[in-house]
């Protein structure tokens, strides 16, 4: 795990419209929002506006530093809410079965597929979100950047809805939240 990610130390969040993203999530005191490949956590921290004590966020990465940064960051501001933690989320998630409200994966998806890790993700992302359990993927819009990826990595609405679908996720809602992101929200299929 001493391996630094392909794109650690970046961020998308200040490219987004924050308020959009959560907005469109409408989080309350009481979700359990998983923040997968969190980096250093910017999306959890603006997260934890809306989630209380009632409810909690769980920052994984596997970038080591970014996650003592964001553990650094939670000691001053004092947030109890957010639990980070290094973590290979292709290998296993550490939480219960069903037990997750949104799972949010912030412009790294591309970067899974492109490491070939996204199967085992999506399945532990598929374990830990409970029946109704929402997931939240903001990507690069598929044109030429910077910023974002490069073009032939980037992944286009239509091919995520393609990925997702064989994982029991049914495309709820897209939106843009930037002029270089869109989000699309999935929803678990019933019986999946």
């Amino acid at each position: 795990m001493n391996e630094r990610p392909v794109a650690a130390g970046k961020s998308s969040f200040d490219l987004i419209d924050p308020n959009r993203l959560f907005s469109e999530l409408q989080l309350r005191s009481d979700t359990v929002l998983l923040d997968l490949a969190c980096g250093s956590g910017s999306y959890s921290l603006f997260a934890s506006k809306f989630i209380g004590a009632d409810g909690g966020i769980y920052a994984f990465d596997l970038w080591k530093e970014g996650i003592d940064h964001l553990s650094r960051e939670l000691a001053v501001r004092q947030l109890r809410q957010i639990h980070a933690g290094v973590v290979d989320v292709s290998r296993k998630i550490p939480l219960g079965d069903h037990s997750v409200d949104v799972c949010l994966i912030a412009t790294v998806l591309h970067d899974l597929i492109q490491d070939k890790t996204e199967e085992g993700t999506l399945r532990e992302v598929k374990r830990v979100l409970r029946p109704d359990g929402v997931l939240a993927v903001v990507e690069f819009k598929k044109v030429e950047g910077p910023p974002g990826p490069p073009f032939e990595i980037r992944v286009s609405p239509e091919e995520l809805d393609g990925l997702l679908f064989p994982y029991g996720f049914g495309i709820a809602k897209k939106v843009a939240v930037g002029p270089y992101n869109y989000l699309s929200v999935f929803q678990k299929r019933h019986g999946t």
